[in-house]
C-alpha cells in the first residue's frame, strides 16, 4: 500500500469514527431537535443495532432524553415509602445510574397503561419525556407538577404545580405531555378556565403567559414555521390551536372532535396541520391561509372513524406520513404510509402495535410493541425493510431516540443503547 494510499485510508476511517462519535443534542428534546420525528442521515450507517449497554427503566412509557452524556427518563421509584414518579439519570456510555430524583407521588394509575397482548401487558406509569435545554432538564409529571433540575447534578433549581398554582384540570390517564421549550418560554396546557394554555420563564418557573379554555388532551404541542409565522400549534379537546410562543396570542384554530383521549401530536407539512386521535375519531387535515397578518385553518380531507393515530405520532418526509395507524390492534397494528394532502392509504406493513417512529434521512426507525427495533425506506411506492431486530423484553410504547451516533429505546422493563455503524 502506498503512503498516499494510506493516508487515504487513515483519513476516511476517522471521518467515520468522527461521524459516529461527535456530540449533538439530537436527542435533547423529545422527538428530535425539531420536535417533529426528523433527525438527519447517519453518515455511514450499516444498522448493525449491537448492543452498548441495557439498564433498568422500571414502569411507563416515557422515552429518553440525550445530551452531555446523559440519558434521561422518567420511571417508577420508591421515596420516603411512597411510590411516585423518578427523574432518572444514566451514564450514556455505560447505562449506569448516575442520579435520581423524586416528582410526584402517585400511588395508582387508572390502568390505560396496563393494556397490551395476553403475553405482553402491564406496565403502567409515566408517558411524559424529559427535555434538556441549556445545562437545565426539564419534566412535566402525570400530577402537571412542572420541574426543572440541574441537568449535571440533579439539584432541583424550580418547581411549578399547575393543579394548586393554575386551577388545572387533570384528566383520565393523567398528563402524558412533554415540556415544549421556545426560546426562554416552557409551553404546557391542563390549567384551568381562563388559563388553559401556559407559558413559564424557563430559568424562573414563572408564569409568562396564560389563557383560553381548552381542557388538556395527552398531545404534546409542537412547534411549526407556516406561511413565515413562527408558532407552538397545541392540539385540545376543543382541536387544534395556533399561538405564538412569546405571548400566548391566539393565531387560528381549527375544531377537531374529541372523545376519551386524544394523543397524537400534530404533524406539519408547509401549510397543511394534519392530526388524529382513537376512540372513534379518525384524521384530518387542515390547510392553513395568510389574509394579511392573520391566519385561518380551512379543513382539506376528513377521515372519520379511520386512519388512527392512537397515541403514536407520525413523522412526513416529502407529502407522506409514516407511523403506526391503528387502535388497539395490541402486537398486529399496521406500519403505514398516508398522504398528508388527501388522507390517501399508500401501503400497511402488519405487525408493529402502537410502536413507535422517527425519521433519520430517509430511513424509518420503528419501535414494535414488543421491543423490535425496525428499520425501513421512507418510500411511499412500498415497504422496503432493511433490518429488524428484538432488542427489548417487556411492552415498548416509548419513542427510540438517536444522540451521537447510538440509538436509543426503552420498554416497561428496561432500556437500551445500541451501535449503528
Amino acid at each position: 500500500m502506498t503512503r498516499t494510499h494510506l493516508s487515504t485510508v487513515l483519513g476516511l476511517a476517522l471521518a467515520t469514527t468522527a461521524a459516529f462519535s461527535a456530540a449533538t443534542n439530537d436527542g435533547a428534546t423529545f422527538r428530535g431537535p425539531a420536535g417533529n420525528g426528523i433527525l438527519p442521515a447517519v453518515p455511514g450507517a450499516k444498522w448493525s443495532l449491537k448492543q452498548v449497554w441495557k439498564s433498568p427503566t422500571n414502569l411507563g412509557f416515557s422515552s429518553f432524553a440525550v445530551a452531555d452524556g446523559k440519558a434521561y427518563t422518567l420511571v417508577t421509584g420508591e421515596t420516603d415509602g411512597n411510590t411516585g414518579e423518578m427523574l432518572l439519570c444514566l451514564d450514556e456510555k455505560t447505562g449506569k445510574e448516575l442520579w435520581s430524583k423524586p416528582l410526584s407521588v402517585v400511588s395508582k394509575y387508572d390502568g390505560g397503561g396496563d393494556a397490551g397482548t395476553p403475553d405482553n401487558k402491564g406496565g403502567d406509569g409515566s408517558r411524559s419525556t424529559p427535555v434538556i435545554n441549556g445545562g437545565k432538564v426539564y419534566v412535566i409529571d402525570s400530577m402537571l407538577g412542572v420541574f426543572c433540575f440541574d441537568a449535571a447534578s440533579g439539584k432541583e433549581v424550580w418547581k411549578h404545580d399547575v393543579m394548586k398554582d393554575n386551577a388545572g384540570v387533570q384528566i383520565k390517564w393523567h398528563n402524558a405531555a412533554s415540556p415544549l421549550i421556545d426560546g426562554d418560554i416552557l409551553m404546557l396546557a391542563g390549567g384551568g378556565e381562563g388559563q388553559a394554555l401556559i407559558g413559564l420563564n424557563k430559568d424562573t418557573g414563572k408564569i409568562v403567559w396564560k389563557g383560553e379554555d381548552d381542557k388538556m388532551t395527552h398531545a404534546t404541542p409542537v412547534l411549526a414555521d407556516i406561511l413565515g409565522v413562527h408558532q407552538a400549534i397545541f392540539f385540545t379537546q376543543k382541536g387544534l390551536v395556533g399561538v405564538t410562543p412569546q405571548s400566548g396570542k391566539v393565531l387560528w384554530r381549527a375544531d377537531f372532535p374529541y372523545k376519551v383521549s386524544t394523543a397524537a401530536s400534530p404533524v406539519v407539512w408547509e401549510d397543511i396541520v394534519y392530526c388524529s386521535a382513537g376512540y372513534g375519531v379518525g384524521a384530518g387535515a387542515f390547510k392553513i391561509s395568510k389574509n394579511g397578518g392573520s391566519l385561518k385553518a380551512e379543513q382539506i380531507w376528513r377521515r372519520e372513524n379511520e386512519c388512527f393515530n392512537h397515541w403514536s405520532t407520525p413523522i412526513v418526509k416529502d407529502g407522506y406520513l409514516y407511523g403506526m395507524f391503528s387502535f388497539k390492534e395490541y402486537g398486529k397494528g399496521p406500519l403505514a404510509c398516508v398522504d398528508i394532502r388527501t388522507g390517501e392509504d399508500k401501503w400497511k406493513e402488519p405487525g408493529f402495535g402502537p410502536g413507535q417512529v422517527i425519521l433519520a434521512g430517509d430511513k424509518i426507525i420503528a419501535t414494535s410493541d414488543k421491543g423490535e427495533i425496525v428499520i425501513a425506506e421512507a418510500k411511499p411506492d412500498k415497504y422496503t425493510e432493511v433490518k429488524r431486530q428484538d432488542v427489548l423484553e417487556g411492552k415498548v410504547w416509548s419513542y427510540p431516540v438517536l444522540a451521537n451516533g447510538k440509538l436509543f429505546a426503552r420498554s416497561t422493563v428496561e432500556g437500551v443503547c445500541l451501535t449503528l455503524e
